[in-house]
């Protein structure tokens, strides 16, 4: 049934058929957006799965290797040597674009660095305590990976939300309403034409007597001459 503030003609008949398949091929291009997401969602979950991994056996290593150095040396020595780090590592961040979805990519600066340029004095200290800054640091750098792939999934995982929605509202909303107006205004144009046609063959009915009548008169006419 057509809506009541459609006008129930040709023009809008076709108009309305041009906005159905417009829905449609903005439905597949959507489904097959989702589609190539939910991928792409899946895989980074494999790499977050396979980081998370890491991350954790790296913490271990590098406790480990922080219990070893404070045996050797004292926590007090461990925090003087962590203060006079001449610069703390930093992160640049920027972004990429997969398939429309702005995704951070987070990368850490100095954070792998050389015995020199830890900053701290290498009197005093002992190859325990350049191991345990050396596995801290690398644990830093899986933390780093670790979060740009999390934030990717929570980026990739709204938008499949998103693009979900707009499937559902084509699919279940408006390519079935505009199936209804298109089903509407057809069966009222086609109301239209079967009473044109209807009020047509009375019309010529009512000719044909007419021509009959007159053809009557005109031959009683003669026969009475």
């Amino acid at each position: 049934m057509a809506k009541e503030n459609v006008k129930p003609t040709r023009m809008e008949l076709l108009n309305t058929k041009g906005k159905l398949k417009l829905a449609e091929k903005g439905h597949k291009l959507l489904k097959q957006k989702r589609d190539a997401l939910v991928l792409e969602f899946f895989s980074v979950i494999k790499k977050a799965k396979n980081l998370r991994s890491q991350v954790d056996h790296q913490l271990i290593s590098s406790y480990r290797a922080l219990a070893v150095a404070e045996a050797m040396h004292s926590r007090l020595f461990l925090e003087t040597a962590t203060l006079s780090a001449q610069a703390a590592p930093e992160v640049d961040v920027s972004t990429a674009n997969i398939m429309g979805v702005r995704i951070p990519k987070i990368h850490g600066v100095a954070i792998q660095r050389n015995l020199l340029d830890r900053g701290y004095s290498v009197q005093g200290s002992s190859a325990a305590f350049d191991e345990a800054a050396e596995s801290f640091e690398k644990s830093l750098n899986l933390i780093i990976q670790l979060a740009e792939t999390e934030s990717a999934l929570r980026r990739l995982l709204q938008e499949i939300e998103k693009t979900n929605r707009r499937v559902n509202a084509l699919e279940y909303n408006i390519q079935p309403d505009l199936k209804n107006t298109i089903k509407g205004i057809q069966g009222h144009l086609n109301r239209l034409e079967a009473e044109l046609f209807f009020s047509l063959k009375v019309t010529k009915k009512r000719l044909e007597k007419k021509a009959i009548a007159e053809e009557d008169a005109k031959a009683k006419g003669k026969s009475k001459r």
